[in-house]
């Protein structure tokens, strides 16, 4: 920081010696002014005169008032404009005390509003000129009349200006802190949706996976003495179901690494696409699931792909868990108009796993849903076993923005 703006800091800081200085400068060019004489008595040039004693007083008063210009200015103004007059009407020589007034002028314009700095400003002006003009000592048409005709249309015209400047750097500044202010909390909303977003990818990934190892190491202990051969094959699933969930979770936590990181994961996220692959999983682990599809080949976007590959995913994993060793699940993936509706039932006595410890599972079905603008609707069935319901819409908002172009 400069030497300068160190000044000017100091002086923002106290005001009252500011103006206790600006009103010593007025009052050194009003006393400089006064020992000037330009109406030119002596054959039109200038020459030096001496200011008389009700000017020095006037003067003096004019500019210890300029210091309460901050608190009361239009107090101020309606001083200094007496004391002008004053000067004008009784005075001569004359004393330039108006100088005094236009910049008590100059403060009420600077610290008001624009109708305000009309009135009083033409108020101001027809008041000095009218008095210096008409009960002056000085013609009407003097110099000095016009100079106060002048100066106060300057000083009102001067204030004006820098109340707007102030206006427009206020609105400028409000502006950007509230631009900052929208970019963090559009920063931390993303943040918020991207946690959210991993956390629902990881609790369908460790609850699939974990669920079926559990299942299978049941099997592998059950029939290690009788039957090794199937428990050989019940822990070969176990390995290749903890390989997957290590794979998946490689695939996710790979996410938070940078975009130029070469160890990022480039394997596109699973849809529809893989649903045979899931339901063999869960049928590898002794759950009966029948597949029923209708989409036509219908193609989904990333999003909606993962959406309704996790749903089933996570519709099935809770009937492995809580509907019972001889329940049974279908599938059925329906293209519906502009929608693919996705429906799991099961015969057992399925529950949503929030109500069995505080699980996440549906919770996180229903926004993965929602934030595609689909709908989601659970329940029981009549007559036992547990429906799910998801409806996707084909396009999302970005792919049909990008089609409309």
């Amino acid at each position: 920081m400069s030497t300068l703006d160190r000044t000017r800091c100091r002086l923002r800081a106290h005001p009252l010696a500011l103006d206790a200085t600006l009103a010593a400068g007025v009052l050194a060019c009003m006393v400089a002014g006064s020992f000037v004489d330009p109406s030119g008595r002596d054959g039109g040039e200038w020459a030096i005169r001496s200011p008389g004693p009700l000017a020095v007083v006037l003067m003096v008063l004019g500019a210890l008032a300029l210091v309460f210009r901050r608190r009361a200015p239009r107090t101020v103004l309606a001083l200094t404009g007496t004391f002008s007059v004053v000067e004008s009407v009784v005075d001569d020589p004359r004393a330039p005390v108006a100088m005094s007034a236009v910049v008590a002028l100059f403060t009420v314009a600077a610290s008001t509003d624009r109708p305000t700095t009309w009135r009083l400003g033409l108020l101001t002006m027809t008041v000095l000129t009218g008095a210096a003009m008409l009960a002056g000592p000085l013609p009407w048409y003097a110099q000095e009349n016009l100079a106060i005709f002048a100066w106060t249309g300057i000083g009102a015209t001067a204030g004006d200006a820098v109340r707007s400047r102030r206006a427009v750097v206020q609105a400028i500044r409000e502006r950007a802190e509230r631009a900052e202010r929208t970019r963090e909390e559009e920063a931390r909303r993303r943040v918020a949706e991207e946690r959210l977003r991993i956390a629902r990818d990881l609790h369908d990934v460790v609850a699939h996976h974990i669920a079926l190892v559990n299942v299978q190491a049941g099997v592998a202990a059950h029939v290690m003495d009788k039957r090794p051969d199937q428990a050989k094959e019940a822990l070969a699933h176990v390995r290749e179901a903890s390989r997957s969930a290590l794979n998946e979770l490689r695939a996710t936590v790979g996410l938070l690494r940078q975009s130029g990181d070469p160890e990022a994961p480039t394997e596109p996220a699973p849809g529809l696409d893989r649903l045979d692959e899931l339901v063999g999983t869960f049928r590898s682990a002794g759950l009966h699931v029948d597949v029923a599809r209708a989409d036509q080949g219908t193609t989904l976007p990333a999003a909606a792909g993962l959406a309704a590959y996790r749903v089933i995913q996570e519709a099935l994993t809770n009937v492995q868990k809580h509907a019972g060793t001889e329940a049974k699940a279908e599938v059925s993936v329906v293209r519906v108009g502009p929608n693919v509706e996705i429906t799991v039932l099961d015969n057992g006595a399925a529950e949503d796993d929030e109500s069995q410890g505080g699980g996440h599972g549906l919770l996180g079905m229903r926004e993965r849903v929602t934030a595609l603008r689909g709908t989601l609707t659970t329940g029981p069935r009549y007559g036992g076993g547990f429906r799910v319901h998801a409806i996707l819409p084909v396009r999302t908002r970005s792919r049909a923005a990008e089609d409309a172009v």
